[in-house]
């Protein structure tokens, strides 16, 4: 029930307040948004960079590919929730599968053996897509501490994943819980090192652009139009800010 109750006032606080913020981006919001996002560049350059490059030079590669699998696995725990909240019963089964292959053959995630017999990875499913296939509009992008990217929508949707589905989150032992969320995030981000080479022009809007599109991609399950990068210098998003 408490669970439950999270949920609900996460979604009726966001039908309350999105449809009074998703008209447009203020000049406030944008100021607040590229001073968020210096203040994560410095701490990612100061910290989370070298980490990872630390992190990519002294693991050996099947180590390094054996972390990520085992969290790709972990998130097919918030995949099956939200394919179920989204009715993609089909793809719930097919995460399911992936889940109980790869944490038995695979031990306990390490080796990617599901994709190997037919069961394909998806792009994933969160809480915030499942709140878009509700009808809950985006709101304006926003740049969270930390975190980075995100949208008034998507943010309490991220909140929502780590507390109800994560299974890392219910893991009591303070120290093991946070450990694990600080090799997840060591990881995410040595897996980013040579998207970097892709950045062009002002940093904050190339970004900003990206993240709007891939949510849109996702969403909408790949069937949208690729217009990022056009002649008329804007990105696609999901909605208009």
């Amino acid at each position: 029930m408490k669970k439950s109750a999270i949920i609900l006032s996460l979604v009726v606080s966001l039908f309350a307040g999105v449809t009074q913020a998703e008209e447009s981006e203020t000049t406030m919001l944008d100021g607040y948004n590229r001073a968020m996002f210096k203040f994560n560049d410095k701490v990612d350059g100061w910290v989370l960079k070298p980490l990872a490059k630390g992190y990519r030079a002294v693991t050996p590669n099947v180590v390094e590919t054996g972390v990520s699998n085992f969290f790709s696995n972990l998130g097919e725990l918030i995949n099956i929730p939200n394919d179920l909240l989204q009715g993609k019963f089909k793809q719930a089964a097919n995460d399911t599968g992936r889940l109980l292959v790869n944490s038995t053959i695979g031990i306990g995630g390490l080796f990617e053996v599901a994709d190997k017999i037919g069961l394909e990875k998806s792009d994933g499913e969160d809480f915030g897509q499942t709140l878009a296939t509700w009808g809950v509009p985006s709101g304006p992008y926003v740049v969270i501490p930390v975190l980075g990217p995100s949208t008034l929508r998507d943010f309490p949707g991220t909140v929502t994943d780590s507390v109800l589905f994560s299974p890392i989150g219910e893991i009591e032992n303070v120290s093991v819980r946070n450990s694990l969320y600080g090799l997840k995030t060591v990881d995410t981000r040595a897996g980013l090192l040579e998207s970097e080479e892709l950045i062009t022009g002002d940093r904050y809007t190339f970004i900003k652009g990206v993240y709007l599109q891939r949510r849109e991609y996702l969403i909408k399950d790949g069937e949208v139009e690729d217009d990022f990068g056009d002649d008329s210098g804007e990105y696609g998003s999901e909605e208009e800010f």
